[in-house]
């Protein structure tokens, strides 16, 4: 009987451990640096645009292969996960991105991201390539991340 109580007690809280947390609960975890920060609407956008790039084989993600495209010379949106400890793991990223005019974006959760890249683990930083399938979706988020006011 005893055993019984424990197991429903157990199968209760365990919904309640993962719920989707919103953006403004992930927006408290975001680092100092993280700006200039996407808006909920945009990161939505952005989560879009990411799945379908991943479709295409045509993501960059993680620091060390984001950094080495991002000095051949690759073009593409640059998508930071905001809520990235230590910091620097990948603060020179955005210095990278303003030295060669490509835009760049934060967005609150490393875990969302590394999902909408359609992957288990978390990912700091991916890059969004140009591509003709997804062509319309990928203007729309540039010229969001383009508007959007880079730091001080």
């Amino acid at each position: 009987m005893g055993k019984a109580k424990h197991q429903e007690s157990r199968e209760e809280p365990e919904p309640e451990a993962t719920p989707e947390k919103s953006y403004h609960e992930l927006v408290e975890n975001v680092n100092a640096i993280a700006r200039p920060l996407a808006s909920r609407k945009l990161t939505r956008k952005l989560y879009k645009c990411i799945k379908k790039a991943s479709k295409q084989k045509q993501i960059r993600r993680g620091v060390k292969e984001v950094q080495k495209f991002i000095n051949k010379g690759e073009k593409g949106i640059t998508v930071l996960a905001g809520d990235t400890l230590p910091i620097d793991v990948y603060c020179h990223i955005p210095i990278m991105c303003e030295d060669r005019s490509l835009p760049y974006v934060y967005i609150p959760s490393k875990t969302d991201l590394g999902a909408a890249a359609g992957s288990k683990r978390p990912t700091c930083v991916i890059m969004i390539k140009p591509h003709e399938e997804y062509q319309e979706a990928y203007d729309e988020c540039m010229e969001e991340v383009e508007a959007l006011p880079l730091p001080l």
